[in-house]
């Protein structure tokens, strides 16, 4: 599904605030209430739309370690040293990568405590030959919306 210019308009009105009523939506998209709850209901049956959540401050909950690592995976499992670090508590991404290493996880934590654990978890997996974890020092800009 190719999403139009009207789309993308309602999609940039709620990935910048999803609480708004459809009335609203039609209103800045100057079009009917029929037509953005159509086009909602499309996109998210399309997968377009994948559901609607808060936009947390996570240093504001205690989440202040944000660490990247590279994995580097043995034998042909990367798919399923993927899932199972996906499955971890405090992983927010996980990306199946080209270049020197075979995957980039981007997670966050309260303490060098739990990092440290997640570090030694991360190692005793199965095919995982080594990891390399890099801690933010600042975040620039942390903002997964791109409409």
């Amino acid at each position: 599904m190719n999403p139009d210019e009207t789309d993308v308009k309602i999609l940039k009105i709620l990935t910048s605030d999803a609480r708004l009523s459809s009335r609203q939506i039609a209103e800045q998209c100057k079009i009917s209430v029929g037509t953005v709850l159509t086009r909602i209901k499309r996109m998210e049956k399309g997968g377009i739309i994948k559901g609607y959540a808060a936009l947390l401050d996570h240093e504001k909950l205690g989440y202040e370690l944000t660490v990247v690592s590279d994995i580097t995976v043995s034998k042909g499992r990367l798919l399923e040293v993927e899932t199972e670090i996906a499955r971890l508590p405090n992983v927010c991404c996980v990306y199946d990568v080209t270049g020197l290493v075979d995957a980039i996880v981007i997670a966050k934590f309260k303490s060098r405590e739990e990092l440290s654990k997640f570090t030694k978890r991360l190692l005793a997996l199965p095919y995982v030959e080594r990891t390399n974890t890099h801690v933010v020092l600042t975040t620039v800009k942390e903002d997964f919306r791109l409409i």
